[in-house]
């Protein structure tokens, strides 16, 4: 069993350094941009920040999804995805998938050149969308997290 709580140690500091930054650039960064740049600065700015930030999201949301999926074989844990009192398993995966799809396909392949696209002809607009889907996945993340911790520990909602 060794090896399970190293995995679960991976996995534990993976999802504090991943949620952990989108929590910092959710509530700190975005709103001290929002003050100090002009609505044509921010999106680059905040481009700017970002870049050196998704370094660490690709490593950190590929090591929590290799640990994850560890301990579910590991723990020959399938069947909890079929129980309602795991719903916190699913909510893991889909958030996971939420951020990989994001970081891993559509952020490269399109959604970048759409927000530069978009940030020249309505800067304020883009910035907004930019912030608001920040706080919709940090909630998502934070009610996963909650989730995963209390059900982890016999505390089940449903």
């Amino acid at each position: 069993m060794f090896e399970l709580e190293i995995g679960r140690v991976i996995h534990i500091l993976g999802v504090v350094l991943w949620i952990g930054g989108v929590a910092m650039v959710t509530t700190v960064i975005l709103p001290a941009i929002k003050k100090l740049k002009s609505p044509e600065e921010r999106v680059d700015f905040f481009e700017l920040i970002e870049g050196k930030f998704q370094k660490q999201a690709l490593v950190t949301t590929l090591i929590t999804g290799l640990s994850g999926l560890y301990m579910i074989i590991k723990l020959n844990a399938w069947a909890r995805f079929l129980d309602l009192r795991f719903w916190w398993m699913w909510a893991m995966v889909i958030v996971w998938l939420i951020f990989t799809l994001m970081l891993f396909v559509l952020e490269p392949l399109f959604l970048k050149k759409k927000l530069i696209i978009q940030a020249k002809s309505d800067p304020e607009k883009t910035f907004k969308k930019i912030q608001k889907l920040h706080y919709i996945l940090l909630i998502i993340s934070l009610l996963t997290v909650i989730g995963a911790v209390a059900g982890s520990h016999g505390w089940f909602f449903v």
